[in-house]
């Protein structure tokens, strides 16, 4: 894999909406797109107004209701969905580079995860809308029940910052699938690939109109899209106090929401472990994507028999990781997406001190790289479960590490925070496997495993993590209404009333 040339690809100088398949090229409130890797501006993002938000509303509502997408054939839809995998897989370097240059995700991570993880998306829905069927009742004496599954109607989506394309395409996928339209609000911070991915549905053959985008801070365009009365249903990734605004203003109009939100995930290390594969583990659980992912296994809880040995080589290994410019290849923590996050990850140092945390390694700036965003992988090694950088989600490449004795108090530390997204366990010994399963509360269980995931399952979380499943059925159950028909096998005799 080699290094893409900065001069490559081209990015625009001005990003704007994109509605009924062409961009707006509506003037407005102008916010700076910013490289992360050097604090300089990269482009200028239009933000889209109340007004413009109500013409993508409108847009998306015209299109779901003249028909030009949800009345295609299911192979009529199955084949658009897999020509836009196609086109993604052609452009994935230009994708992969754009991501980068506002994200500050290393592109090896891009290029072999993120990327291609957006051409899955559309893959897997295109071939998942062709098993999917109704269902039928012969129960009744003399009557057939249809239950057949309908598009809801126009979907808003918006989207985080720190996994743009991947975790939006998704969304865009799943809402379409089934036969709905939207409108995508990708956040302000990261509008790059997104953007040039609107051009790429509407090549591959999705209808204008079908998929709109907006752009803009969650408190102007994200509200206006939330709230528009033209809005069926809602799905937002982001963060748990945004979730509750959005949750607020989404109840007024009753529309369904589903919301996958943020994480403390414990990642739990057993001395029954294979404690190399557990240290791979938990090194790509919380290091990887600069350690901006709801999923991190942020919270390192290391049973007490092996934590000294669990200590030394992870901090070692974190020592070592390669920290600097998220276009080169060989990169494996880039820097943070925006200053204030970073200065935000970086406060907590001073949080886990004031705790009677230990700093293990890192736990500052890394100064050679200024003005990027770059904060060093970081350990800190917390006295138990009630510290601060144990409670609150950090979301960066900062490690805390909490020793314990007992299953029980494993599971126990696990299950007290106010998340509960996904979990990590590591052991050999089958009954602790199994028990894991059934005491961790947490909408995902990896065991002996680092993250992965099949598109077949659900996913989502509990408590703050949010509500709501994204994967093959479950998104078909949010993006879709269940139709009963009831049909008559024998005319039956009506009772004449005032004959």
């Amino acid at each position: 894999m080699s290094q893409v040339p900065a001069a490559q690809f081209s990015i625009p100088e001005r990003v704007t909406g994109f509605v009924e398949g062409r961009c707006t090229g509506a003037g407005g409130y102008e916010l700076e797109v910013i490289h992360p890797g050097d604090g300089r501006r990269i482009a200028t993002l239009v933000e889209s107004s109340p007004a413009e938000v109500d013409a993508a509303v409108r847009s998306a509502r015209a299109a779901f209701e003249d028909g030009r997408w949800r009345r295609q054939t299911v192979e009529a839809r199955q084949a658009v969905m897999r020509q836009v995998a196609d086109l993604v897989d052609v452009h994935r370097e230009e994708l992969a580079y754009l991501e980068c240059m506002n994200s500050g995700i290393p592109m090896r991570h891009l290029q072999r995860g993120q990327i291609p993880r957006t051409a899955h998306n559309f893959r897997f829905f295109a071939e998942f809308l062709g098993q999917h069927a109704g269902k039928m009742y012969d129960q009744t004496e003399g009557y057939l029940t249809l239950v057949l599954r309908e598009p809801v109607g126009v979907a808003a989506l918006i989207g985080p910052w720190n996994a743009p394309l991947a975790l939006t395409s998704m969304k865009i996928a799943g809402a379409i699938a089934f036969g709905n339209s939207c409108v995508c609000k990708p956040s302000e911070v990261t509008p790059l690939a997104v953007a040039r991915f609107m051009e790429l549905l509407v090549e591959a053959g999705v209808p204008p109109g079908v998929v709109n985008l907006v752009n803009g801070r969650g408190g102007v365009t994200g509200e206006a899209l939330v709230a528009h009365p033209g809005v069926d249903l809602v799905s937002f990734t982001g963060g748990t106090q945004t979730a509750r605004r959005i949750s607020a203003s989404a109840g007024e109009g009753l529309k369904p929401l589903s919301l996958e939100l943020g994480g403390k995930s414990a990642n739990i290390i057993f001395e029954s472990a294979d404690l190399e594969r557990a240290i791979d583990g938990a090194l790509l659980g919380i290091f990887s994507n600069n350690g901006q992912q709801c999923l991190a296994g942020s919270r390192i809880l290391v049973q007490r028999a092996v934590l000294d040995r669990f200590i030394e080589s992870f901090v070692a290994r974190t020592r070592r990781l390669r920290l600097g410019d998220p276009l080169d290849p060989a990169t494996e923590i880039g820097p943070l997406a925006f200053r204030a996050h970073r200065d935000r990850v970086a406060s907590y140092v001073e949080v886990a001190r004031a705790d009677g945390a230990q700093v293990l390694c890192g736990g500052q700036a890394e100064a050679a790289l200024e003005p990027g965003f770059f904060f060093q992988p970081t350990a800190v090694l917390a006295q138990d479960n009630r510290a601060r950088v144990c409670r609150e989600e950090i979301f960066g490449p900062f490690a805390t590490i909490v020793p314990f004795d007992t299953a029980d108090q494993a599971f126990a530390m696990a299950n007290d925070s106010e998340f509960g997204l996904v979990s990590y366990v590591w052991t050999d010994h089958h009954p602790t496997l199994m028990r894991a399963l059934s005491d961790i509360r947490a909408g995902m269980v990896w065991a002996n495993t680092p993250m992965t995931r099949d598109l077949r399952a659900p996913f989502g979380g509990i408590k703050s993590s949010g509500y709501g499943r994204e994967g093959g059925e479950s998104s078909m159950k949010f993006y879709t209404y269940e139709k009963t028909a009831m049909l008559p096998t024998v005319l039956p005799a009506i009772p004449r009333l005032g004959a």
